[in-house]
């Protein structure tokens, strides 16, 4: 029998399959919350989330970034894989090199060498499903209540605000994301919302990614 918070968030599809409704689509982490998140986290999902929030890119990019997209001496690695904005866009659509702070760039080093890990070799980025299914179950456990609302694309919501919250200027962010300006301004802006205090955790969780 369906709960009350079940037929709140749940519709049933003709062929009788039952899909989740997320009623905010621009949820993002609060940094407490992300550090709770990834407490609960299973280390061999660690490096899928820890990619995707110090990028903020798209999970199918990620999942495509092999060992030799990464500059680890100069803190830059390249999409070469990206998401095609219009059907008249050429097939195969032109990489996105972004920085990355230091500290990614450590522990990317000590997933390469852990992992004996070739220039060929990609990173070993989940699936989007078992992303999507791993993050609402770890966010369940870290008594995130709304963990419904959240899906894989919330991250890279969540990067942008806290970017925007560091004074981070805009045209770096919306180069870095992949986003035009109307998307960006339609979609992706959020007011700041955030303490001094988490301005700071959110430095201890990014590094110095666009410090000063």
């Amino acid at each position: 029998m369906e709960t009350k918070l079940e037929a709140a968030h749940y519709v049933m599809r003709k062929n009788g399959r039952k899909n989740l409704v997320r009623e905010n689509r621009d949820r993002f982490f609060y940094p407490e919350e992300w550090l709770k998140f990834r407490e609960q986290l299973k280390s061999s999902q660690v490096i899928t989330f820890e990619f995707l929030i110090n990028t903020g890119a798209r999970i199918n990019e990620a999942r495509n970034v092999r060992v030799g997209d990464i500059d680890l001496k100069n803190k830059r690695l390249i999409l070469r894989v990206t998401k095609v904005r219009s059907k008249k866009k050429e097939k195969n659509p032109r990489p996105r090199t972004i920085p990355i702070s230091q500290e990614f760039a450590k522990k990317l080093k000590r997933h390469i060498t852990f992992n004996k890990l070739g220039n060929d070799d990609y990173l070993g980025i989940m699936s989007t499903s078992g992303a999507n299914l791993a993050m609402k179950k770890a966010l369940n456990r870290a008594g995130i209540k709304d963990y419904h609302m959240f899906s894989i694309h919330n991250i890279r919501k969540t990067l942008e605000t806290w970017l925007m919250s560091l004074g981070i200027d805009g045209f770096k962010i919306i180069a870095h994301i992949g986003h035009s300006f109307q998307v960006a301004a339609g979609s992706y802006i959020s007011a700041d919302v955030f303490s001094w205090e988490e301005k700071k955790i959110i430095r201890t969780i990014i590094g110095g990614l666009y410090g000063r």
